[in-house]
């Protein structure tokens, strides 16, 4: 175990981080008590792993995570925790996890059934319970709007050899996930917590469709949006997503959550108003039909992202019932909160990685969209490849 940091320590590592990321809860924390409950973390390192650290450690408990060190390596030098290093893919390195105890293991990183066997197998017997982060990804198409934990999932064909699977694809995603989800609760019948997730917002989102919208909007000018202005969107700030997971672990709660926000119907053009209140811009929005995009060639689930089509087969996955986590007490910062957090995210990056957004329009294709409809343009452009 790593020793505490002195607050000295500490506000040199903020310096170094940039002015725009505070200082993680942890370290504004009192002194957590003796006899602090143990959490092990499979992966940990990339996006909704820090903000698990950062709630469970705000909340006193001791960590210990568990990957290949090969994600932003160092990223927690100075936070008092446990790191032991292995590919959970590799039977002996799995092995380094045998004969200790924790409370509860969060499971992020697994999306083959036979990685939550082999990480439970050897877990069963010394962990309380196993959380594994699943998605909403699960439920079979077509998706319907308010859809619960006991709509139908997706499945693999019949016949499937499961364990011959080593690539991960828009087709069998989701039902690799449900697999294991129900490899989780056969290791531990009824200490196992899945979590569906929605789209996970916010600091550290490497996807950048969420982020996407508030860099946008900020630039000001006029963005072409598709769809109508009351079109459904969910997702939930991968904060929010961290603190209610430890707090769900410290209830000993299990059993199957939707995990989405916000709390209430969220329409496109809120969401919008929201990124330019927060941002002080002056955008205009334009909005352009479905049928209409593709006509010029866009692919409007690929190229707007975080929107979803009301018309296709995953029209629901923009409104699915949360009503579930809610009563378990799933809470929301304001979403001006996670604006400008993830601008301020963004902002720190260096500029070659600002440089493309990873998703999204590029601006000359928006600008070639609005032109052509306006009639300006009559040439269609080509769509952009859509995001796994």
């Amino acid at each position: 175990m790593k020793n505490r940091p002195t607050r000295r320590d500490l506000l040199a590592l903020a310096a170094a981080s940039g002015a725009a990321l505070a200082l993680p809860r942890w370290a504004r924390a009192a002194e957590p008590a003796s006899g602090k409950k143990k959490l092990l973390i499979l992966g940990g390192t990339r996006f909704l792993g820090p903000a698990l650290v950062d709630a469970a450690l705000a909340k006193g408990w001791s960590v210990t995570l568990f990957n290949r060190g090969k994600s932003n390596p160092g990223l927690f030098k100075d936070a008092p925790l446990e790191e032991i290093h292995g590919d959970r893919n590799v039977a002996d390195d799995v092995k380094k996890l045998a004969g200790r105890k924790w409370d509860a293991v969060v499971d992020t990183s697994g999306y083959f059934p036979r990685q939550v066997r082999s990480a439970a197998g050897v877990l069963a017997g010394n962990v309380g319970q196993y959380v594994f982060i699943s998605s909403i990804s699960v439920y079979a198409s077509p998706m319907k709007a308010g859809m619960d934990e006991t709509a139908a999932a997706m499945r693999l064909a019949p016949g499937t050899d499961v364990d011959a699977i080593n690539d991960i694809s828009e087709g069998n995603y989701g039902p690799l996930k449900l697999l294991c989800e129900e490899a989780a609760e056969k290791a531990m019948p009824g200490r196992a917590l899945n979590i569906r997730p929605g789209y996970i917002v916010g600091t550290r989102d490497g996807s950048d469709r969420f982020t996407y919208w508030p860099v946008r909007v900020r630039k000001g000018g006029e963005v072409l949006v598709p769809g109508t202005p009351a079109d459904p969107v969910q997702f939930i700030d991968v904060k929010d997503l961290g603190d209610w997971t430890i707090r769900m672990v410290e209830a000993g709660t299990n059993g199957v959550f939707n995990a989405t926000g916000p709390k209430e119907r969220l329409a496109m053009s809120a969401l919008l108003e929201a990124c330019r209140k927060a941002t002080g811009s002056s955008a205009t929005f334009t909005w352009a039909p479905e049928a209409k995009l593709k006509e010029l060639g866009l692919s409007p689930d690929a190229d707007f992202p975080i929107w979803v089509s009301t018309e296709g087969p995953e029209a629901g996955i923009g409104d699915v019932s949360i009503a579930r986590a809610l009563k378990a007490g799933l809470t929301f910062r304001p979403l001006a909160e996670t604006i400008r957090a993830t601008l301020a995210w963004w902002d720190s990056l260096p500029e070659d990685r600002r440089a493309k957004m990873r998703a999204g329009l590029a601006p000359e294709k928006e600008a070639a969209v609005l032109a052509a409809l306006k009639g300006k343009v009559p040439a269609a452009v080509s769509p952009s490849p859509k995001a796994g």
